[in-house]
């Protein structure tokens, strides 16, 4: 079966990129995708498949597909949501929604999967097991997707879950993969402080908001300097600094912005806690009153060791053509909402290499010139069909 698998992907690459092209031309938001989800529902249409639309708090798809023969089941994941980015390229197939772009790839990714799961569902018959592909929307705006599809209780007999991402970390031919922590977790906060405002001139009649909000600004990076392990990964970014008033005039209340990353779930709870106490040191230092809107976004996404090397030794083993380099690659700084999934499910997620040919310094993920080398969704078919059919004994 994986041979025949493999030639039918092969001789249907041209229509991958075809998918590719027309979603990467109709973009749409996380939590907007309702041209999108159709244009995937109605792809399977009339296919021997039990197709669940609208599933989670959004447009996400899970699509069924029982085998002929007994055996496990597994669940595989594409993600469809795009960006609010103004697209800079010159492609004939450039975004025709203003403001709106795949600048991510994740019309790649469903282009890959929608070829892969049409081709899987004509060979059913070989097929040991069940497989549920996820067309999962909204990974890009917290809360994401992918914890409501779990919450709806579609996916409790998975045991096991993998998925993609095309990264421009290397040419496309090479595969990635990092077991364990793989993903920083993210989370989101907002804190606005009070005070007591009043004239320039007369600083001990008023309770200076901007410079309790600047002492924290300094306070809150001594959490990563001074409170989590060196070996460990942690940022803490203040993105928005609002404090705009008159020049001469005290301001009785700022709000600032920002955003948290770290490595594993043991560093979020260290800066949680420090960041915490540091907001009631700051009411406590200056007088001020603080409101807070702390929330966790993404997890840390934590690859399983044991299908990470599954993964790793099955796509070395296939001797694939157009597969030419499997390696690991290093611990990554982003967030993606499939930790969700492995919080949950044993899984892996690793990464095809998409950097356009002849480009030496591509750019990357969330820019507006970003752009892929279109072999890469070929390759991403062939290597989430070899996992597939290993894991599922499909030879």
């Amino acid at each position: 079966m994986r041979n025949e698998l493999m030639e039918m992907l092969e001789e249907r690459k041209d229509e991958m990129i075809e998918i590719r092209r027309h979603l990467h031309e109709h973009p749409e938001l996380s939590f907007k995708e309702e041209r999108t989800a159709a244009y995937i529902a109605d792809f399977y249409k009339g296919k021997n498949v039990e197709v669940e639309t609208n599933v989670g708090n959004g447009y996400g798809i899970i699509v069924t597909l029982k085998g002929q023969l007994p055996g496990k089941t597994i669940g595989l994941r594409a993600d469809f949501d795009a960006l609010p980015i103004t697209e800079e390229t010159a492609f004939s197939f450039k975004s025709s929604n203003e403001g709106v772009m795949h600048a991510c790839g994740h019309d790649a990714h469903t282009a890959y999967m929608l070829i892969l799961a049409d081709c899987l569902i004509q060979l059913r018959d070989n097929i040991k097991g069940t497989i549920k592909i996820i067309h999962q929307h909204a990974e890009e705006q917290p809360p994401g997707g992918a914890r409501s599809i779990i919450d709806s209780g579609k996916l409790g007999e998975l045991e096991a879950i993998f998925g993609i991402h095309v990264l421009p970390m290397a040419k496309a031919g090479t595969v990635g993969y990092h077991s364990g922590y793989s993903f920083n977790g993210r989370t989101y906060f907002k804190l606005r402080i009070q005070a007591s405002g009043g004239h320039g001139s007369s600083p001990h009649k008023a309770n200076d908001a901007i410079v309790a909000g600047s002492y924290f600004v300094t306070a809150v990076q001594t959490i990563i300097s001074r409170r989590v392990d060196p070996l460990a990964t942690g940022v803490v970014t203040i993105g928005s600094f609002d404090g705009k008033g008159s020049f001469n005039v005290i301001k009785d209340s700022i709000e600032l912005e920002g955003d948290i990353r770290y490595s594993n779930d043991e560093t979020q709870a260290v800066i949680d806690k420090e960041f915490h106490r540091i907001v009631g040191g700051v009411e406590e230092l200056f007088g001020v009153t603080c409101e807070l809107t702390y929330t966790p976004d993404y997890p840390p996404l934590y690859n399983d060791p044991e299908l990470t090397a599954f993964v790793a030794e099955t796509l070395e083993g296939v001797k694939d053509k157009n597969i030419t380099e499997v390696r690991e690659f290093p611990r990554m700084a982003p967030s993606d909402d499939f930790a969700y999934y492995l919080e949950k499910i044993p899984g892996s997620y690793f990464f095809i290499g998409c950097t356009p040919k002849g480009v030496t310094d591509p750019y990357f993920n969330h820019h507006p010139k970003f752009d892929i080398d279109e072999d890469a969704i070929l390759i991403a078919a062939k290597s989430m069909g070899h996992v597939a059919c290993s894991y599922l004994d499909m030879d």
